[in-house]
């Protein structure tokens, strides 16, 4: 495997930062005035390409997050959200009537729950077929 210069190297840690390949080619330090033809060189490097992949896969390793956690943070925060609490007069005291603390937050955090346990997938075996609506006038024994 090609070894990578220092200037590639800087290259390849700035375009991590910010995936923009002309500013990572500036803070680099390559000078020219199409940094965007040297960006598009670099990335259709296999080496440079496998060097972002690595160091990627690095740092995602370093972070050290199971998905057990995430699950759990995601479910005590929906949980907490959709809690329902008093409301309170101008004095502090209670009305009687009760709200979900933050709803858009607990909605959030289950619509990011499904997404990580992969519930947003549809299948051809989970399309649902249309309901049909019988009320008390039209039932019916071969309706039921």
């Amino acid at each position: 495997m090609k070894q990578l210069t220092p200037q590639q190297k800087n290259f390849v840690t700035e375009y991590i930062k910010c995936l923009d390949g002309e500013l990572s080619a500036q803070k680099a330090g390559y000078k020219s005035k199409n940094l965007k033809e040297i960006s598009n060189r670099l990335l259709s490097k296999d080496f440079v390409i496998n060097e972002i992949k690595h160091q990627l896969k690095k740092q995602i390793s370093s972070l050290r997050v199971n998905k057990g956690y995430v699950i759990q943070k995601l479910l005590q925060i929906a949980e907490f959200s959709l809690e329902e609490e008093d409301i309170l007069d101008k004095e502090g005291m209670p009305t009687g009537k009760r709200k979900l603390r933050d709803t858009a937050a607990g909605l959030k955090a289950l619509e990011s729950l499904c997404k990580y346990l992969g519930f947003n997938t549809q299948n051809e075996e989970e399309i649902y077929k249309e309901a049909k609506i019988i009320t008390i006038s039209n039932l019916d024994d071969s309706k039921i």
